[in-house]
């Protein structure tokens, strides 16, 4: 049996990654770069390059608030190997958490299509969908966050898209998305850094499948971090969290 791939040959000292060899990419090609080169297929430009480092910066760590440094942590505290508890924070990845990157370059993928199919503006497209999406009762995800109002990282973000020449359709849709949820909605919600790398990827042209991948990526360096503290610092089996977890089961009766 064999399938194909187009990511690495390996031959007996001999590595090609994407029609590189490896010894060449090896430092004289930035991290990040490298990582476009394995999800695109090419080598990126400056501009892209360096957009690309942003984004798997902007993903790095969130402190110990998020289900991943939690889930790391707490699972670090077991005294299991240190890739154990990375792949503990790996796995609360999800819809909830890591996965507005995905669903959002979703919406606005298939937002600027609709705009171009029915002939629309990005201004008008962004009332319909805030709208729709209201009556729905569905939340739009990239926008609002839990901790920030506004956020630092959304701000950086876009700032280097506009001055490496990448805003396009996807982010100008991305912002006239939050002026309408604000308008219709009476409530504050900012691009978060989720929708901020959704608009960016997408005008950068990856698929939004690779959304979570992103987060993935960059995360995991964040992960490592609060694994390997958590080993050296702390106590095995500590106290991390406190909730009051009040039993509302059955009435204690004895065995018949």
């Amino acid at each position: 049996m064999k399938w194909n791939s187009r990511i690495t040959k390996v031959e007996p000292n001999h590595l090609v990654t994407q029609g590189y060899r490896q010894e060449d990419l090896i430092g004289n090609v930035p991290f990040s770069h490298v990582v476009y080169l394995l999800l695109r297929g090419e080598l990126p430009n400056k501009e892209h390059g360096k957009m690309m480092d942003a984004i798997l910066t902007a993903c790095i760590d969130h402190g110990v608030t998020p289900p991943t440094a939690m889930a790391s942590r707490v699972v670090a505290s077991g005294g299991v190997p240190l890739p154990t508890a990375v792949a503990a924070g790996v796995l609360s990845i999800g819809d909830a958490h890591g996965g507005a990157i995905e669903k959002g370059a979703k919406f606005l993928q298939e937002g600027v299509k609709r705009a171009e199919n029915e002939g629309k503006s990005l201004l008008e497209i962004a009332e319909i969908l805030v709208k729709e999406f209201k009556e729905q009762k569905k939340r739009i995800l990239g926008f609002g966050h839990r901790v920030h109002t506004s956020d630092p990282r959304t701000k950086k973000l876009f700032v280097l898209a506009s001055e490496l020449g990448i805003t396009k359709e996807h982010i100008q849709l991305s912002k006239a998305i939050e002026k309408e949820l604000s308008a219709q909605t009476g409530k504050n919600l900012p691009i978060n850094v989720d929708g901020a790398i959704a608009a960016i990827s997408s005008d950068m042209g990856f698929d939004w499948r690779l959304g979570k991948g992103f987060f993935l990526i960059g995360r995991v360096a964040g992960l490592t971090a609060h694994v390997y503290e958590e080993q050296t610092r702390e106590k095995p089996m500590r106290k991390m969290f406190f909730v009051d977890c009040e039993y509302d089961g059955p009435e204690e009766k004895d065995l018949k």
